[in-house]
């Protein structure tokens, strides 16, 4: 066996320990959930009385005061056109029994989701719930898969692929072994390894640079996880802050691990954007080295540094404004009833947010340093790693 292959043996080993130790040691387990049963997961429904309907006629149109609140309203006839009363003729009304946006009005021809029920005398009623929503997403999605592969090609194409890959994860293994009562952190932890490992492989290829950056997320989604760990604890959070994790409790008929639930959303977020900055940093690694093969580690360590600050103030700006921004309802709401922003602050929704966007800054500030220097390291000796494959995709070689 030769000192390249006992090499890679060891980074093989040191990866499988390092994960392992992510999983069962690091990340302390919350509460254990018992085993959810396939009848329970069954049971489990959401709108299961919510159906598609098309809008026949505008029968009326008005006004109508709720509270302070002075509003149009719309009587509709409407056709369901799914679920047991398929073909049904009914009447609704929108905006007599809810707040609707002024300047929204509903037309002739327009798909909307409706919730059918029967009244105390056996009546089948519908209620305005939503609007449909599909080809307007799926127009904004096709612009999107268009305007990537006009930019970015066949990177673009991989990227697409290693995303539907994710979804999957998330939606065929993440969310179901949740459901099935499995501890949310561990799971969390577990299925972010296999998004990592692909969605930069497959996008970026088998190359030192991915490597680099592959170990540098690592490294980087273990020391998010550790500090999510102690902040969720310090801070006392519960999992219970949200309405969605209300209506959770409520919907589920088995025990949920919120804080759990909490410590996986923080680690999954991160890796989101530790696999932007990473792959990034690194790449400024090779470039430098690739435009100077004269520099040594700590030259060549010191350059990338720079891009790099820039990379952490940037992102680290664009998570705060992300943050504000999905919190803009709260803050305007807060704002007028006069309450005090150090009382919002201490609200458990509005810490879980501070402590989200703290602790994945502070994972992006250690990824760069930690990708810098094994992105360095795996460049300048790219001669004796060429057994663990070409520089960088499209590039076998760097010249000197």
């Amino acid at each position: 066996m030769t000192k390249h292959h006992r090499l890679f043996i060891y980074l093989a080993l040191l990866l499988v320990i390092m994960a392992g130790s992510a999983i069962f040691f690091l990340i302390p387990r919350f509460t254990h959930t018992d085993s959810l049963s396939s009848d329970a997961v069954s049971d489990l429904h959401f709108g299961s009385d919510t159906v598609q309907a098309k809008v026949l006629d505008v029968l009326e149109e008005g006004e109508i005061t709720l509270g302070n609140n002075t509003q149009n309203y719309q009587i509709l006839l409407i056709k369901l056109l799914d679920g047991p009363n398929t073909g049904q003729l009914l009447e609704i009304d929108y905006g007599k029994r809810q707040l609707r946006p002024e300047g929204l009005r509903l037309r002739a021809g327009d798909i909307i989701l409706v919730t059918v029920g029967q009244s105390a005398d056996g009546t089948l009623e519908a209620y305005f719930t939503d609007f449909v929503r599909t080809r307007p997403l799926i127009i904004l999605f096709g612009t999107f898969v268009v305007m990537s592969i006009l930019i970015s090609r066949w990177k673009a194409i991989r990227s697409l692929i290693a995303m539907f890959i994710s979804l999957a994860i998330i939606t065929g293994y993440i969310i179901p072994q949740i459901l099935n009562g499995k501890d949310p952190v561990i799971i969390s932890v577990t299925g972010s390894f296999f998004l990592l490992a692909v969605t930069l492989y497959l996008t970026y290829g088998w190359t030192l640079k991915t490597h680099s950056a592959v170990l540098g997320t690592l490294i980087a989604l273990m020391l998010t996880g550790l500090m999510a760990n102690y902040f969720v604890n310090l801070t006392a959070l519960t999992g219970f802050g949200s309405e969605d994790a209300l209506f959770l409790i409520q919907q589920a008929d088995f025990k949920i691990n919120l804080r759990g639930l909490v410590l996986g959303g923080i680690l999954i977020g991160a890796l989101g954007v530790l696999d932007d900055l990473v792959i990034t940093q690194a790449s400024a690694v090779f470039e430098i080295y690739a435009a100077d093969t004269k520099r040594n580690f700590r030259e060549l360590f010191r350059s990338a540094m720079r891009i790099g600050q820039d990379h952490v103030a940037a992102t680290v700006n664009t998570l705060v404004l992300a943050y504000a921004g999905a919190a803009l309802p709260t803050l305007l709401l807060f704002s007028l009833t006069g309450e005090n922003y150090s009382y919002l602050a201490n609200l458990e929704f509005v810490t879980e947010e501070i402590v989200r966007t703290l602790v994945g800054s502070l994972g992006l500030m250690a990824a760069v340093p930690i990708t810098t220097a094994l992105a360095c390291i795996f460049v300048v000796k790219h001669d004796r790693l060429k057994w663990l494959g070409a520089v960088s995709s499209g590039e076998s070689h760097i010249h000197h």
